[in-house]
C-alpha cells in the first residue's frame, strides 16, 4: 500500500469497505444490493422501486434520510474516484444522468422534445413539503407557488392533507378537482376501516371526547372572509367556494383493521367523524392513526402524480411539524421512489405578532366560525394552534446536520432561510419566494388603443394609433387617476375600522405589510416599446406617474407573417395555418424573429416576478397575446385556456392581490360616454376564432 498514492489508497479502502458490508456481490456491479460508490441504476419509475431501495438506500446515511435530497443529482457534485468491481471490459456500469435545465419552449432533447421534464428524469422533478403551524400562510405559499410553476408549464398539484381527511372521514362532500375519484374512495373506505378498528374518539385518559358540530381542525379554518367585491379564488382555472387549506401530519404507517373489524364497517353508520379540537391533541392516539391513514394515502396520491402520470412537482400542504413525521416522510419517498427524486422542506414561519393576528382573524368567516361570536372564535382557534405548539420542531439543526435542502419563510417573505438548494426546480423555487409581499396594491392590464393596422386586420406590425384608439387613450388617463383616489380613500377608511380584538360583523383586515400606511402609493406605467402601446400611454402626467417602456411587453412575432392578415395567412400558408390553429400554444411562427406563446412566458418572468416583488399600483398597457398570459398567470387558467382568451380592444381588467386569491373586476370603454364601464359578474371567455 507504500506505493500507492493517496487517492489510490482511499479508493481501494473504500472498495474493500463496500465489498465487506455486501453491496457487491457475485463480482457484478448493480446484483444484490447497490453499491455504496455508485448510485442505482436507471429502472421503471413506479410502486416497482420501493423493493429495489428500501434497504440498501437507507443504510447509505444517517437516520434513514437517503442520498441526494434535492433535484440536483449525485453527479453534479464535486467528483472523486469511484471504482466498482467489474468481471470484464464488456461490463458497462450504470450511471445517474445529467439533469440541467428543462424549459418547455426553450429547450428540447430526444426524451424531452417539447422541453418538459421527461418520465425517466426524475432527479429533475421535486417533491414539496409544507411545514407550519396553522394560520402561518401556507395555503397562501402553496397556491402562489403552484400558480407560478404551472405558469412556467411544469405540470404542478396541491395535495392538501387536511382537505382530504374532511372528505375522507364524512366532514364535507368530495369537490370536483383534479384527483380521480377512485382515489377518494379509497380513502374514504380505508378511514371508514380504521374508525371502526378504533372505536371512539377519547383522550388518554379514557374520558369520551365531546363532538361539537361546530368545531373543525386547526388546518380547516383557513376560509376565505367575505370582502367587500366577492373574491374569486382561482386555482388551476377553476374558482372555488375556499382556499386549499393546510392539513395534518404524517406518521407512517398504521395498522390495518382486524378481518372481523373490516366486516363491521359495512354496517357502520356513515355519519361524520368527530373532528373536535380535541381531536388534534397529540395524546389523542387512536386520533392520530386516522389521520396518519389519510395523511399515508395523501403522500402517496403524489408520488402516484409524480412517478406514474408525469407530474414534475408535487406540493404535500400540511403541518408537518414533527421532526418524527418528517423524517418519515422521507423514508416513504426513499422506499418508493429511491434516492433520486428531489425533496424541498418549506416552512412557512411567522414572527410578527400583527401578521399572526391578521393571519388568525382570517379564520373567523370561514364555516367553522360563521355567525358566531369573533372573540370567543379567536380565542378558541388560538387553543387548537397551542395543541400544534406543543409538539412543534421547526426546520433547522437536524435538516443541516443531515445535509437536507430546506427553505424557511419568515413572515411571507421578509426574512428566507435557504439551505442546500442546489437543483433547477428548487431554485426557481426559493427565488419566487424571495418576491413575495402582503402589501395591498392593484394591477392593471389592458390593451393598446385601436392601431390602423386593427382596422386593416393585420397582425403585427408597429403602426400608430387611430383617431379612436388616441379617445381611448385619453379616456383611460382620466379613468386611472380616479380610480387610484378611490382606492387610497378606501384604504384609509378600511385602516381607520380595523380593530384589534374583531368585533362581530368584521371581515377580512388590511393585509400586513411592512410599508407605512399613510404613504400614498407610487402608481407605475409600463407599455411595449411599440408605437400604439407608447403613443396610449403619453396622456399620463409624468409628475404623477413613472412612466416606462419595456422590450419585455411588445406583441409576439409573426415572423414571415408579420403585417399579413389571417385570411391571407389561410391562403399562403394553409400548412402553417392549420398547425397553429391546432396547438396555438406550442405554435411558432417561422421566419426571422418568430415567436410561439412559450416565448412570451418566459420573457415574461422578469415582469412578473418584479410585479410580486413591488409594493406600488402599475397599469400595463401591452397587446393581446401579452395580456392572455399576464391574465392566465393571475388567474390561475389552464394551459389549454390560455393561447384563445378573448382579450378584445377596449376592455380594462383589474386585479388586486388578497391573503386568498386575486380579486378580479372588469371594465370596458363605453365611446358613447367616453368613459369605462363596471361589468359585473364578468367571466373570461374564449375567443371564437383563432386569433
Amino acid at each position: 500500500m507504500a506505493q500507492h498514492s493517496n487517492i489510490a489508497r482511499s479508493a481501494i479502502s473504500n472498495r474493500n469497505t463496500a465489498t465487506m458490508n455486501g453491496n457487491i456481490s457475485n463480482g457484478k456491479p448493480g446484483s444484490g444490493k447497490d453499491s455504496t460508490l455508485m448510485p442505482p441504476p436507471k429502472t421503471v419509475v413506479g410502486r416497482a422501486l420501493a423493493n429495489e431501495h428500501s434497504d440498501g438506500h437507507r443504510k447509505a446515511s444517517r437516520d434513514g434520510v437517503g442520498f441526494a435530497l434535492t433535484d440536483t443529482p449525485i453527479s453534479t457534485a464535486p467528483s472523486s474516484p469511484q471504482f466498482v468491481a467489474s468481471p470484464s471490459q464488456a461490463s458497462t456500469p450504470s450511471r445517474v444522468r445529467a439533469t440541467t435545465l428543462d424549459i418547455p419552449g426553450l429547450t428540447k432533447s430526444k426524451v424531452s422534445p417539447d422541453g418538459r421534464i421527461a418520465q425517466r428524469d426524475l432527479g429533475s422533478k421535486l417533491v414539496i413539503v409544507m411545514v407550519g403551524l396553522p394560520a402561518r400562510g401556507k395555503s397562501y405559499v402553496t397556491k402562489k407557488l403552484a400558480r407560478y410553476l404551472n405558469w412556467l408549464q411544469h405540470d404542478t398539484e396541491i395535495f392538501n392533507v387536511g382537505e382530504r381527511r374532511r372528505v375522507a372521514a364524512g366532514k364535507s362532500p368530495a369537490a370536483p378537482r383534479h384527483r380521480t375519484s377512485s382515489v377518494q374512495q379509497e380513502l374514504v373506505d380505508s378511514v371508514r376501516r380504521l374508525s371502526v378498528s378504533v372505536g371512539g374518539m377519547t383522550t388518554t385518559n379514557n374520558e369520551s371526547v365531546p363532538a361539537p358540530q361546530n368545531e373543525s381542525p386547526p388546518e380547516l379554518d383557513n376560509a376565505l372572509p367575505p370582502p367587500v367585491v366577492p373574491t374569486k379564488i382561482l386555482v388551476n382555472g377553476k374558482e372555488e367556494d375556499g382556499p386549499i387549506i393546510p392539513g395534518g401530519s404524517v406518521v407512517i404507517p398504521p395498522n390495518e383493521a382486524a378481518p372481523q373489524e373490516q366486516r363491521e364497517i359495512v354496517e357502520a353508520s356513515p355519519e361524520p367523524i368527530d373532528q373536535s379540537a380535541n381531536f388534534f391533541d397529540p395524546k389523542n392516539q387512536k386520533a392520530l392513526k386516522l389521520r396518519e391513514q389519510v395523511a399515508l394515502e395523501t403522500l402517496d396520491e403524489l408520488l402516484d402524480y409524480i412517478l406514474e402520470e408525469g407530474g414534475s412537482v408535487g406540493i404535500l400542504d400540511a403541518t408537518n411539524s414533527t421532526l418524527e413525521r418528517r423524517k418519515a416522510i422521507v423514508d416513504h419517498i426513499r422506499n418508493r421512489a429511491g434516492p433520486e427524486l428531489g425533496v424541498l422542506f418549506l416552512e412557512s414561519s411567522c414572527q410578527d405578532p400583527v401578521l399572526l393576528e391578521a393571519n388568525m382573524r382570517l379564520k373567523l368567516s370561514g364555516p367553522d366560525y360563521k355567525d358566531q361570536d369573533p372573540v370567543k372564535s379567536l380565542e378558541d382557534f388560538k387553543k387548537r394552534v397551542a395543541l400544534y405548539e406543543k409538539s412543534y420542531v421547526p426546520l433547522g439543526e437536524y435538516e443541516e446536520t443531515n445535509n437536507m435542502p430546506y427553505v424557511r419563510m419568515i413572515d411571507v417573505g421578509r426574512k428566507i432561510v435557504s439551505h442546500q438548494t442546489h437543483g433547477f426546480l428548487s431554485s426557481q423555487v426559493v427565488y419566487y419566494c424571495l418576491n413575495f409581499n402582503l402589501s395591498p396594491r392593484q394591477i392593471w392590464i389592458t390593451r393598446h388603443g385601436e392601431s390602423l393596422d386593427n382596422q386593416a386586420g393585420r397582425i403585427g406590425g408597429d403602426s400608430p394609433l387611430s383617431e379612436n384608439g388616441h379617445r381611448y387613450a385619453k379616456a383611460l388617463a382620466r379613468f386611472i387617476d380616479h380610480q387610484r383616489q378611490q382606492w387610497e380613500t378606501y384604504q384609509r377608511q378600511k385602516d381607520m375600522m380595523s380593530l384589534m380584538p374583531p368585533r362581530p360583523g368584521d371581515s377580512t383586515p388590511p393585509n400586513p405589510s411592512y410599508i407605512p400606511r399613510d404613504r400614498v402609493r407610487n402608481f407605475c406605467v409600463w407599455s411595449s416599446m411599440m408605437q400604439r402601446t407608447v403613443q396610449t400611454v403619453e396622456y399620463f402626467n409624468e409628475d404623477d406617474y413613472d412612466i416606462k417602456q419595456m422590450k419585455m411587453l411588445d406583441e409576439l412575432h409573426a415572423g414571415k407573417m408579420e403585417g399579413m392578415t389571417y385570411e391571407e395567412i389561410r391562403e399562403k400558408f394553409p400548412d402553417e395555418y392549420a398547425i397553429r390553429k391546432k396547438d396555438k400554444l406550442f405554435y411558432r411562427y417561422p421566419g426571422t424573429g418568430g415567436e410561439g406563446y412559450l416565448d412570451v412566458i418566459n420573457r415574461l418572468r422578469a415582469v412578473i416576478i418584479e410585479m410580486e416583488r413591488m409594493t406600488d399600483h402599475v397599469l400595463l398597457v401591452t397587446h393581446r397575446s401579452v395580456a392572455r398570459v399576464l391574465l392566465a398567470y393571475f388567474l390561475g387558467l389552464k394551459r389549454d385556456e390560455v393561447a384563445d382568451l378573448d382579450v378584445p380592444l377596449g376592455m380594462l381588467y383589474m386585479l388586486e392581490p388578497k391573503p386568498y386569491g386575486v380579486e378580479f373586476k372588469a371594465y370596458r370603454y363605453n365611446p358613447e360616454s367616453d368613459w369605462f364601464d363596471y361589468i359585473p359578474d364578468f367571466q373570461l371567455q374564449q375567443a371564437s376564432t383563432h386569433n
